[in-house]
């Protein structure tokens, strides 16, 4: 069975931002040589997402439009974990209704995706470097 890590730097322009990396995705899978496996991406921070959906403006506007009446950045002082000097309370809260990681099927060297799939890398307390590991497993 063949491994495969690498890490994918990220610095989102704004607070809230959604980054298709399926081209990311890809290019691990041929770097990795694996035909038949499975792929983990996830994010390894804790105000970061990554999940899987449709590349479409609309489908993110009305993402980031629920998120933000779901957990509002504003008022910060509406959040306990905010009272430690931080700002970012909401952006954890976005990051536990999006998702930490997403696994991804690998059959005859593609990502074994349906047709309109994609991977994406989601920010809610952006402007600033993070990553993503990309974990191929198989033959």
């Amino acid at each position: 069975m063949k491994s495969y890590r690498k890490e994918l730097w990220f610095n989102a322009p704004s607070r809230m931002h959604f980054t298709n990396i399926t081209p990311d995705i890809r290019q691990c899978l041929i770097e990795s040589k694996v035909k038949e496996g499975l792929i983990l991406v996830n994010a390894m921070h804790i105000t970061a997402s990554v999940f899987i959906n449709d590349d479409e403006s609309g489908l993110h506007h009305d993402y980031k439009k629920w998120l933000e009446s779901m957990a509002p950045h504003e008022p910060v002082s509406d959040y306990r974990h905010n009272d430690t000097g931080e700002d970012n309370a909401d952006a954890h809260i976005k990051r536990q209704i999006m998702g930490r990681e997403v696994i991804i099927a690998v059959t005859d060297g593609k990502l074994d995706f349906g047709p309109w799939e994609q991977v994406f890398y989601g920010e809610f307390d952006g402007r600033r470097k993070k990553r993503v590991l990309v974990k191929i497993i198989g033959d």
